[in-house]
C-alpha cells in the first residue's frame, strides 16, 4: 500500500537535483530520530574505524549497539538519555550527499526543531509505533508528532516523510502498520499535507532503513531510496530579483575613490552586469556595473541561490541590512499579517513591543492583533488573545520601519519570513512567515 506513497519514486537518476539534500528529524521524545541517524551513518559506511569501535566497547552485553551516541554530543544529552541541542551530521552514497540535523523531541526545545526546519529540504518525522493505543480506532497520534509535521509544513519544509519506528517491538506488525498508516493518512488530509512517503522501520535493527524491507504486509521503497529520490526544490528564476546584502567591502589601495562591493545571496531572479536596480530603503537608483563570484572572480550573470558581490556604477549609501533588486521589486510594508509560530516561555499578547529581523535588517515592531491559534488536535482554528510556547497561530504584526515583505508561500526565507526577539530577555520569542 505505500509503494504509490513515494511520488517521486520512479524518477531518472539523470533528473535528480545533485546538490545535497538537507533534512531533519523530528518527533517525540524517544522516538528514536538520533538511533536513526546513527543507523543510516553505519549501514552507509560514514562512519570512523574510531567511531565503531568506541560503539563497540560501550555496548552492553549482548545488546544493540548504542547508536544514538553518535549525534548525541552534549554530556547532558548522554545523562538523560534525550536530545537537548540540534546535532548535525554529514553522509554520502553513490547518489547523493546528505546533511542531517537531529532535532529535540521534547516541547521545551521546540525553537531548536524551528532552527533546523530553517533552509531544510526534507522532514523524516518519527513515529513511536509502541507508544501509541493500537486497539484504539482511529489510532491516536502523540501531540508533539503533529506539532513538528505542522510547524516544518509552516516553515516551508517542501517533503514530509513519516517513518513508523519500532515496528519490530509490536507483536502483529502488519496490522500495527496498517492502523498507523491510516491514522497519518487522515491527519495529512485533514492537515492539508501532501508526505512524500510514510514507511515503516526499525531504527535499532535496521529494517527498511537503507535496506528495502520485503514482508507480506510492505513491499514499498527503504527510507533511504526515498531521501536519494526526493528532488531539491529549485530556486524561483522567473521573478525579478532580489539581494539582501550581508556585508559591504571596501576594495581599493585606500587612496582616492574606492568602489565597494556589496556582497549577498540572490534570493530569486537573475542579475547581469548593466542590469538597472534599485536600493531599499533609500530608493535611489543605480545600475550594475560589476558582478563578483564568490571565489573572487567577475562573472556577467548570476542566478537565484548564488552568493555574490554587486558593485554599482555610482556611489550610494548602502549598509548591511539594505535591499537590491529590480526597479519596482521592492515595496516596503509596515503592516502585515502572519503565521507565527510562538517559541517563548512568555506568551505573545497584543501590544508587545519586540526585535524583529527580515534579512540582514533589525526593526522594532509590535504586535498588533491576535486573530487565532491552531487546535493541534482538531486542526481548526480557536479565537485566542494571547499565543503560549509552543503555539501556532495567525497575527498581525506592525514595524516601525518599511520593510520589503513577500508571501513566505512565494519566497521562502529570503523576504517571507521574520524572527521575533524579546528586547528584555534577548531570547528568540517566535518566527513569523508572512501571509
Amino acid at each position: 500500500m505505500a509503494a504509490t506513497e513515494h511520488r517521486d519514486m520512479h524518477t531518472p537518476f539523470s533528473e535528480l537535483a545533485h546538490g545535497a539534500l538537507r533534512f531533519l528529524t523530528a518527533g517525540s521524545v524517544d522516538d528514536g530520530k538520533s538511533t536513526l541517524i546513527g543507523r543510516l551513518l553505519l549501514d552507509s559506511q560514514a562512519l570512523m574505524r574510531d567511531q565503531v569501535d568506541t560503539l563497540q566497547r560501550l555496548r552492553r552485553g549482548e545488546g544493540a549497539l548504542d547508536l544514538s551516541l553518535l549525534t548525541d554530543g552534549l554530556e547532558a544529552e548522554r545523562e538523560q538519555g534525550i536530545t537537548i541541542d540540534v546535532a548535525y551530521r554529514y553522509f554520502a552514497t553513490p547518489r547523493r550527499k546528505f546533511i542531517i540535523a537531529d532535532a529535540p523531541g521534547h516541547e521545551q526545545y521546540t525553537r531548536n526543531m524551528v532552527t533546523a526546519a530553517a533552509g531544510s529540504h526534507a522532514a523524516v518525522i518519527l513515529v513511536d509505533v509502541t507508544k501509541l493505543d493500537l486497539n484504539q480506532r482511529p489510532v491516536r497520534l502523540l501531540p508533539q508528532t503533529r506539532r513538528h509535521a505542522l510547524l516544518a509544513h509552516r516553515l516551508g519544509v517542501p517533503h514530509l516523510v513519516f517513518a513508523v519506528n519500532k515496528i519490530d517491538a509490536v507483536a502483529d506488525p502488519g496490522a500495527a502498520w496498517a492502523a498507523v498508516y491510516d491514522a497519518l493518512r487522515a491527519f495529512c488530509a485533514d492537515a492539508g499535507l501532501q508526505p512524500a512517503a510514510i514507511l515503516p522501520v526499525s531504527a535499532l535493527r535496521g529494517d527498511n532503513v537503507t535496506t528495502a524491507l520485503r514482508s507480506a504486509w510492505y513491499d514499498g521503497p527503504s527510507l533511504l531510496h526515498v531521501l536519494e529520490t526526493l528532488p531539491l526544490p529549485q530556486p524561483p528564476l522567473s521573478s525579478p530579483w532580489r539581494l539582501a546584502v550581508q556585508w559591504v567591502q571596501r576594495t581599493g589601495d585606500g587612496t582616492g575613490e574606492q568602489p565597494r562591493v556589496l556582497w549577498g545571496r540572490l534570493a530569486c531572479g537573475r542579475v547581469h552586469v548593466g542590469a538597472a536596480l534599485q536600493v531599499f530603503p533609500s530608493g535611489q537608483p543605480a545600475r550594475v556595473a560589476a558582478l563578483w563570484h564568490h571565489a573572487g572572480r567577475p562573472i556577467e550573470e548570476a542566478a537565484a541561490g548564488q552568493s555574490v558581490g554587486v558593485q554599482l556604477d555610482r556611489q550610494l549609501d548602502v549598509s548591511r541590512g539594505d535591499w537590491l533588486g529590480a526597479p519596482d521589486a521592492l515595496t516596503g510594508q509596515r503592516r502585515f499579517a502572519a503565521t507565527v509560530a510562538w517559541l517563548d516561555t512568555d506568551a505573545a499578547v497584543v501590544g508587545q513591543r519586540y526585535w524583529l529581523r527580515h534579512g540582514h535588517r533589525w526593526v522594532q515592531g509590535r504586535i498588533a492583533a491576535i486573530e487565532h491559534r491552531l487546535d493541534i488536535q482538531t486542526l481548526q482554528p480557536v479565537d485566542v488573545h494571547a499565543l503560549g510556547a509552543n503555539d501556532i497561530g495567525r497575527a498581525v504584526l506592525e514595524t516601525a520601519a518599511p520593510l520589503p515583505l513577500v508571501p513566505f508561500r512565494h519566497a521562502g526565507p529570503d523576504g517571507g519570513a521574520l524572527i521575533v526577539v524579546d528586547p528584555r530577555t534577548h531570547r528568540t520569542a517566535g518566527a513569523a512567515l508572512v501571509e
